[in-house]
Parts: structure tokens; sequence; C-alpha cells
């Protein structure tokens, strides 16, 4: 009897031992999840706009740096415009601005994020994934889908804020990510309100060109060689990258890129990434650009009623086809704002030329 009184002993000893290890192995665990989530996880901290040459901020709106995961765990790096008489204690509508293509956040994206705060709403511009600051490889890789996760992962971060109101949080996408804005708010109904301005939609430029100047045959051309670079990429290592924006420009320069020449080549628009080269600003390879060839971001855009469009564009702005189509496809509430004297680059930072006015209005009246 005594010796079966031993054995149960021991054998609740045993157990306790290893109910105690399992704990310390949990507490151990959560504590390293803790301590990788500080490392690498949300961040928010102010900085100064005079470290950042493309644009202003007023002197009424703090300025900081964020970061946060998208659902794939890449740090996804912003800027985060608070004006300072908001009570933060309240909650407040908020708008996310998404760069143009082959572009970061201090380029187009933050002008629309500083002067839409100056107008009260608390907004987050960010580089997309593999672009800027944020994370993600190779660097300026082509993937749409993660481009449109990474506003979706701007709404988990923007709704889980005590000051925000995640019933009120809204879009600006500009140039490229405008298509990019509609994919998202397409699966993402938290989007509430969806602008674009200059918008492109990536994948019909890169399928038919612009006015529909690449044929069949020219696309199927581009595919055989994006296909074969493929190979020298795989054995080398090196990105191949497609020379969108030389250091100078020829003679023979077209006007599209002159225009953006003029923004991103010059002190009005230029911004090199910490770690990048000039060369490397704007640029993707030809191998990664072909992504986009599967790329139909308006396909099921009345799917997003009765959430509204805006769509922004310049009277003589290239791009003016791509809001046009949108428009057309799109169901109501929605309203196509054709610019005067306005060029596409124009509405990235010629702030007496963006209908800031408008903006302000139309997140007003659907942001409550």
């Amino acid at each position: 009897m005594k010796k079966t009184h031993l054995l149960v002993l021991m054998l609740l000893i045993a157990i306790s031992a290893c109910t105690q290890k399992k704990e310390n192995t949990s507490d151990t665990a959560r504590q390293a999840g803790e301590a990788d989530q500080e490392k690498g996880g949300e961040e928010m901290k102010e900085i100064s706009p005079a470290d950042y040459t493309t644009f202003k901020v007023s002197d009424s709106v703090a300025m900081y740096g964020v970061s946060f995961k998208n659902q794939y765990k890449m740090n996804i790096v912003g800027h985060l415009f608070i004006r300072k008489d908001l009570d933060q204690k309240q909650k407040h509508r908020a708008i996310i601005v998404g760069h143009p293509m082959g572009a970061v956040k201090e380029q187009a994206a933050d002008v629309y994020a500083s002067k839409m705060a100056e107008k009260g709403f608390i907004t987050l511009a960010v580089d997309l994934a593999f672009w800027g600051e944020s994370e993600g490889e190779p660097r300026n890789a082509v993937s749409p889908d993660m481009y449109s996760e990474t506003f979706s992962a701007a709404v988990d971060f923007l709704g889980t804020r005590p000051f925000i109101d995640r019933n009120n949080i809204g879009i600006i996408g500009i140039c490229g990510s405008g298509s990019f804005a509609i994919s998202a708010a397409k699966v993402d109904p938290r989007l509430k309100a969806v602008a674009t301005v200059s918008m492109y939609d990536m994948g019909s430029v890169t399928r038919n060109g612009l006015k529909k100047s690449q044929s069949l045959t020219q696309r199927k051309e581009m595919l055989v060689t994006a296909a074969e670079q493929r190979y020298q990429e795989y054995t080398t290592g090196e990105q191949i990258w497609i020379n969108y924006l030389p250091k100078e420009l020829s003679a023979d320069t077209d006007s599209i890129r002159r225009e953006f020449f003029d923004f991103y080549r010059t002190p009005r628009g230029i911004h090199i990434p910490k770690g990048r080269t000039l060369e490397q600003t704007l640029n993707r390879t030809l191998s990664g650009e072909t992504k986009f060839v599967n790329f139909y971001p308006f396909n099921d855009i009345e799917t997003i009623s009765p959430r509204p469009l805006l769509f922004i564009t310049g009277d003589h702005a290239h791009s003016r086809e791509f809001s046009e189509d949108a428009y057309k496809r799109a169901a109501q509430p929605k309203e196509l704002l054709i610019v005067p004297n306005a060029g596409h680059v124009d509405l990235y930072d010629r702030v007496e030329l963006i209908p800031f006015d408008r903006l302000e209005k139309f997140f007003a009246q659907y942001l409550k």
C-alpha cells in the first residue's frame, strides 16, 4: 500500500513538473513574441518635415514615421499626419494615400497627405511593399496583389488606433496607386470612399500601351524578351533594369518621358531612398513588368458601389483615358473631375492646380 502511494506521489510530481515546464515554455514563447513585435512590429515616432525636401508641411500639422506589418509579416513604412489641435482622445476620419507607380511616399503621396491633414483628416502616406522604406525582396518588384495588400494593411493599422474611427477610412491613389486602390476596394469594404488622381490602369497600359498604341504582336514580343531575361537573372542573380528615366535627356526623348523627368530627376521631386541609386529609382525589370499583363483592376469595379468613387484627371493628361474608362464602368455614386490646364504630373505636386477643396468635400460627405 505504501509502495502504491509512493508511485502515485511520484506520478503527481512528474505531471506537475511537466505542466510547469510547459507553462514556462509558453511564457518564454510569449515573451519572445512580444520582443519580436516590439522589434519589428508597430512603431510611431514624430519626425521633422525638414528632413524631407519634396513637400512642405504646415506648422499646424505633426508628422510621424510609422511602421506596421502586412498580412505576410512584411514591414510597411509610412508617414502619419495629424493636425496638432485634434483631440486624440476622440475618434477621427482617416485617409490613406498611395504614391505613383515606381515612386515613394515622399513623391506626391506626402503632398496630398499633409494637405488633407491640414483640413482635419488624419492621413497616412505609405510606401508600397517592395518600394521605399517598406520591406520586400527583390527591390522594386512588381506585384499588384501585394500593392493592394499594402492598403488593406494600412487599414488594419489605422483601424486599431484609439483615435481613428475605423468605420470612416478612405483612400487616395495617385497614378498607378489609383488602380491598386480600386483593386483593394473591390475586396476590402473597410475602404469607405475612394479617390484617384492622374490614374494609370497599369494592366491596360502594359498590355495595350497608351491609347491602344501597342499591338498584340508587340505584346507577345515583349513577353518573349522578358521570359528570356528571366534565364539571365536566374543564372546571374542580377536584376536587369528597364531604363525608364536616364540621368540625362536626349534630343529625341518623347514628351511623356520629359514630363516624368522634370519631376523625378530634378529638385522638384527627386528622392533617392537610403541604399538605392538614382538609376534604381522608378525603374523595374521587364521580367517583373509583365506581371501587370494579368492585372485587370476595372473588372467588377461596379461592385464597389454604393461606396463612392471620385476620379480626378487633368484636361490634357496623357493618362486621362484611364480615369474616363473607370468612370464609365463604375456604378453610382461616382464623379469624374477634369482639372483645367493640368497634365498628368502636374497633379502630383502643383498645389495650386490640385483640387484639394473638392477632395475635402468628397471625404467630408462620405466619411461621416
